[in-house]
């Protein structure tokens, strides 16, 4: 199959976890014999093309000018992909469109309707779980984008029973138009050779143990819950060290609330850390730490797993599927310092513990979320879709729009349960 994929970040360029899903998602897919090709946002120092793992990347550029915002950004982006999308089409015909998150809801959108192709979106996280609703005209208007999505796409993908209902409740879905396609881990990726030592030197002292957070920072990952935890692991091990990678909008105050619980010389902010420093890190910590406050999977902790470092997690969201609390990692209860500070501090006494669970976290990884078996779920869905009648009817009315079946129009006897491609039967009650 020919696949299409949209995504406004993509590694090298990182900004949060959907890069890394996308980019094995399309590896994975391109490894199964699939043509995949990337449009994603132009970063300084990258080609305009390029072809990674077998994976052709196409970047662009948002459209001229600086833009007065996020939002306008995002915009002149969606022109870009737009057009770009266009000229691959014009080119060569994809079977199907990818669109990943809302960043990208109107270039997936445009080029359905310009080629009758089916779009397929995958929902990562919405802006109401983030948020614990919408409370602000910048989060309804994200949220807003987020259904319209929905609405346009034929299938919704999503990658826990969490999210699932969340989907569903959120945007008032049918059952029948979600599937749930876990995120998956390239174990690979993330093992050094060997640790080394002068990494270690940069970030702790020998005798210092390390307890490591990487992701952005925004209220959500719950890095506050974490830093109001280091008193008490500090009470029980003085030299411990805190390392936080990675940066986002709630940086500024996270540097606050350390110096406020004086743990200027526990705590260390990296910043954006590359791939290498990311994997020496996890080699040389004695625990990872993801006490999110919502989670839609949580492939962070399937990343620390397959380092062999143990993890402790929120209690919450697609945590609760992956990490079985003390079997493959620890569970603490979100927003709740103290049970936190037990958690990590309950690893860091019992060796044994820490031991098990982390050969029995990187046994489930290696078994359960390998990327080739949930590349072929991925193609299972397309093939679903691509060869239905309803899309092969409507891709054949592609030359006469006049006449086209509309995709918005279901037909009156579509059975429950049967995928179905036709947005406009989901509207918002």
């Amino acid at each position: 199959m020919r696949i299409l994929m949209l995504s406004w970040e993509y590694p090298p360029c990182v900004i949060g976890g959907l890069a890394h899903a996308v980019a094995e998602i399309s590896r994975a897919l391109a490894h199964e014999g699939n043509e995949v090709e990337v449009i994603t946002a132009l970063d300084k120092n990258l080609p305009e093309y390029e072809v990674m793992d077998e994976v052709r990347v196409h970047r662009v550029a948002p459209y001229h000018g600086r833009p007065l915002n996020f939002f306008a950004w995002v915009h002149q982006l969606n022109l870009a992909m737009l057009e770009k999308g266009v000229s691959l089409c014009n080119n060569r015909p994809f079977d199907l469109v990818h669109a990943h998150d809302w960043l990208v809801a109107y270039p997936g959108r445009g080029l359905k309707n310009i080629y009758h192709m089916p779009l397929i979106a995958t929902i990562h996280a919405t802006e109401f779980g983030r948020n614990n609703g919408l409370h602000t005209d910048e989060q309804r208007y994200i949220g807003d984008v987020e259904w319209w999505l929905t609405y346009e796409a034929w299938v919704v993908t999503c990658c826990s029973r969490f999210m699932r209902e969340e989907v569903q409740t959120v945007f008032n879905l049918p059952p029948d138009k979600i599937e749930i396609i876990p995120n998956g881990i390239r174990p690979a990726a993330f093992r050094v050779d060997r640790p080394d030592a002068l990494v270690r030197q940069r970030y702790a002292a020998p005798e210092e143990k390390i307890i490591f957070f990487i992701g952005r920072l925004v209220r959500e990952k719950g890095v506050h819950t974490l830093l109001e935890a280091m008193p008490m692991i500090r009470d029980r091990f003085p030299a411990v060290r805190l390392i936080i990678a990675g940066s986002g909008p709630y940086e500024e105050e996270l540097h606050r609330l350390s110096m406020h619980l004086g743990l200027d010389q526990q705590v260390t902010f990296t910043g954006y850390i590359d791939e290498a420093t990311r994997n020496q890190l996890y080699a040389h910590a004695d625990v990872a730490a993801f006490p999110s406050l919502y989670e839609p999977f949580g492939l962070v902790a399937l990343e620390a797993m397959a380092t062999g470092t143990p993890v402790v997690v929120g209690d919450t969201g697609g945590f609760t599927e992956t990490v079985v609390d003390g079997f493959n990692g620890l569970r603490a209860q979100p927003g709740n310092a103290g049970d936190l500070a037990g958690k990590i501090i309950a690893l860091l006494e019992n060796r044994d513990l820490a031991q098990r669970i982390s050969r029995q976290g990187l046994k489930d990884v290696e078994e359960k979320f390998a990327w080739p078996s949930i590349a072929r779920r991925y193609e299972e869905v397309y093939q679903k879709i691509v060869f239905s009648p309803e899309a092969r009817k409507w891709r054949r009315g592609a030359g006469r729009a006049a006449a086209a079946p509309s995709p918005g129009k279901a037909p009156a006897a579509e059975k429950s349960g049967a995928v179905s491609a036709l947005p406009s039967r989901y509207h918002r009650s």
